[in-house]
């Protein structure tokens, strides 16, 4: 007996009562009786059946009598006319209204009636049967959506689980997406917006139908009509992108307005993105961008969490905040959002708009480099080739700028070359730093292609070539590269791999010192003393000397004390004479160590003090100073400053001579003559005479 009640109640021509929905044959309702006035609508007691008529069914029940066509009867000749007459006559037998002039509908049975009549005995629960000869209904739009949208998700869940494609159905699952496309095309031709949509989709992927763009902008338009908001977004998606119409940026903004105002978090984004980006397709608006961004943002749309984290750390559109710009990149960075972990990682590196940490900002680079990401790569290998937020391992260094290298990153090419010609982390090769400085150089790096010339003028991984270095220093220096400016120069001004110039010489130390160069500074100031390649002027060859000394370029210290030594260019003073010869001799430089000795010896700008003068004699001597060589064996021939001791005298007077210092020569061969601090020997004597 249930099976049978089930089955009755599940058979779609079962009467049901139009009040309380209860279903003829099931449990107490054996029998429902029709409306005595329009016998459409079932009832299972009088009860149902006036409180049906209160609500609803006195507006739409018409007695059968009425319901009847009137057809105007014409002679048999006449049958064509009578027909074309009958509809221009004829009346909607649910609400007795012309059918002329209406959207009428035809049904398998070929009576005909006003679409929203048919539409409106599905509404109110009426029998699914024409109202004249009770032949079924056939699905109305919403059934064959409903229809079509099962059977698409058959075939989706088929691909979905890889077990298909949508290149290669099997023959059931085609049909099945052909009865898919047939549902929604007879559902959209009936104005149901998702199966326009819908349809648009098909078209736009080639779904069970031919590819085509303009199709799908045909059924997202009349969708977007209907005021669909991802149908709105999809035409401005469309005319952006100028895909199946004339490309539009005004057009793009008007339907992502559309979907904007309805709320639509991805039509928010992008009209966002139309007015920040120099306002295409509407003025450009910082302001009003910001306001989009915000708006989708809050709808956790991601990709607008990380455009408005942007916007605050750059303070555009807004007051610029590294702690709002925080805030909206962890939320996008929570959702997977790469580029907003990137900058969380760049933001905890330099400690903005949070407290620094070395360690959250390797943690977010390395989850970004663990996606592929060539800039996190490096940035990680930088963290630890410095052992900051990592412990420090030039191995790790190395495997992760190889990973970004490898992916084309200039910059990781750059510091691998490095880590390959200093032997950190990997076997010292020049040939592999070559090979890896050529890679970034070809990229445009201006320091690997400054790294290139230093390569091949010093012949280290590449046979040496002056012209290949000046090719590779020009290249860099064109790029506002100093160092290779400043070498460029050198070159010109030695003429080694390119004619020798001093006037283009002065340029690039001119180019390179602006920038601040040292070196360059230096060069320049020589020129400017020397009148070479410039007008000769000794003021502007200390104001150069001075911003090269100060930032501890012992040459220019030097050169400088030279310059108050002598009072050129600058007021004479032995005191800052003394002053600048200190600076560059601390460093070692030779030529200032020899000159301090002399101001010592002199008693120039100190106290006289042999001592002293012997010092730092020594000191020039020790790095093959002839001069102070010669000096330095005096002191100890006279015992000034040091004990007297003809041994060290001679051995100081030897390495002069041996350098080609006549002082010296003679010095030495007179010690052989008189066998002092050598045993005698007037062979040796004439050989140095």
């Amino acid at each position: 007996m249930a099976e049978k009640q089930d089955k009755k109640i599940n058979n779609p021509n079962s009467n049901v009562c139009g009040n309380c929905n209860s279903v003829e044959g099931s449990l107490g309702f054996p029998k429902l009786s029709a409306c005595s006035r329009c016998g459409l609508i079932f009832y299972c007691d009088k009860n149902c059946q006036r409180a049906h008529w209160k609500a609803n069914h006195k507006i739409y029940c018409i007695a059968k009598a009425d319901r009847a066509p009137q057809r105007q009867q014409l002679p048999e000749t006449s049958k064509s006319a009578e027909f074309n007459l009958a509809a221009e006559g004829e009346k909607c037998a649910i609400c007795r209204d012309p059918l002329a002039g209406a959207s009428t509908c035809t049904l398998p049975c070929t009576h005909v009636f006003h679409g929203t009549c048919v539409a409106g005995l599905r509404k109110f629960g009426v029998q699914q049967v024409c109202p004249l000869c009770r032949a079924s209904l056939p699905p109305g739009p919403e059934k064959n959506f409903e229809n079509a949208t099962r059977c698409y998700l058959v075939v989706h869940q088929l691909v979905e689980r890889g077990h298909a494609s949508w290149s290669a159905l099997p023959k059931w699952a085609q049909n099945e997406l052909d009865a898919a496309i047939a549902g929604w095309q007879s559902a959209a031709e009936e104005g149901i917006t998702a199966a326009q949509f819908n349809l648009g989709t098909m078209f736009r992927q080639g779904r069970g139908v031919v590819q085509s763009d303009e199709e799908a902008v045909k059924w997202f338009s009349k969708a977007a009509d209907q005021g669909l908001a991802q149908a709105q977004f999809n035409l401005g998606v469309t005319f952006e992108s100028g895909r199946g119409v004339r490309q539009s940026d005004e057009e793009a903004v008007q339907w992502f307005s559309k979907a904007a105002d309805q709320g639509h978090a991805g039509a928010q984004f992008c009209l966002g993105m139309m007015l920040f980006e120099k306002g295409r397709g509407v003025a450009q608006s910082d302001v009003e961008a910001v306001q989009w961004y915000s708006k989708a943002a809050d709808q956790g749309l991601a990709q607008a969490q990380f455009q408005l984290g942007f916007m605050f750390e750059e303070g555009r559109g807004v007051s610029q905040s590294d702690e709002a710009a925080v805030k909206w990149y962890s939320k996008a960075a929570d959702q997977g959002i790469s580029r907003a972990q990137y900058n969380l990682g760049i933001l905890f590196e330099k400690g903005r708009g949070v407290a620094q940490s070395d360690e959250v900002a390797a943690r977010y680079f390395r989850k970004v480099a663990d996606q592929g990401d060539p800039g996190a790569q490096y940035k990680l290998g930088s963290m630890f080739e410095r052992g900051r937020g990592v412990a420090q391992s030039d191995k790790e260094a190395v495997k992760w700028y190889r990973k970004a290298a490898d992916q084309g990153y200039a910059a990781a090419q750059y510091n691998l070359a490095f880590m390959f010609e200093d032997g950190s982390g990997v076997a010292q090769s020049d040939e592999e730093a070559v090979k890896w400085y050529r890679k970034a150089a070809d990229q445009g790096h201006a320091q690997a292609q400054f790294n290139m010339g230093l390569m091949f003028e010093e012949g280290r991984g590449v046979a040496q070539s002056d012209e290949e270095a000046i090719k590779w220093y020009r290249k860099a220096a064109d790029q506002g590269n100093a160092k290779a400016q400043c070498f460029l120069g050198s070159m010109l001004w030695q003429g080694r791999g390119v004619a020798q110039s001093d006037k283009e010489a002065a340029l690039w130390f001119q180019k390179a010192a602006v920038q601040g160069d040292v070196q360059a500074q230096c060069f320049l100031g020589t020129m400017l003393a020397q009148g070479r390649g410039v007008e000769q002027s000794e003021e502007a060859a200390a104001k150069w000397y001075l911003k090269s000394a100060e930032q501890g370029y012992a040459q220019a210290q030097n050169n400088l004390g030279v310059m108050y030594e002598l009072g050129n260019g600058v007021e004479q003073s032995n005191e800052e004479a003394v002053k600048w010869f200190i600076k560059a001799a601390d460093q070692g430089y030779t030529k200032a160590q020899f000159s301090l000795g002399l101001m010592f010896k002199e008693g120039h700008g100190v106290a006289q003090n042999d001592k002293e003068a012997a010092r730092w004699w020594r000191k020039a001597a020790d790095q093959g100073h002839a001069q102070a060589q010669c000096n330095l064996a005096f002191m100890y021939e006279e015992g000034r400053g040091v004990a007297q001791n003809d041994k060290e005298a001679a051995r100081w007077w030897r390495k002069a001579a041996e350098q080609g210092w006549h002082e010296a020569q003679f010095s030495l061969g007179s010690m052989y003559k008189n066998g002092c601090g050598v045993e005698q020997n007037d062979k040796e004597a004439v050989r140095w005479y």
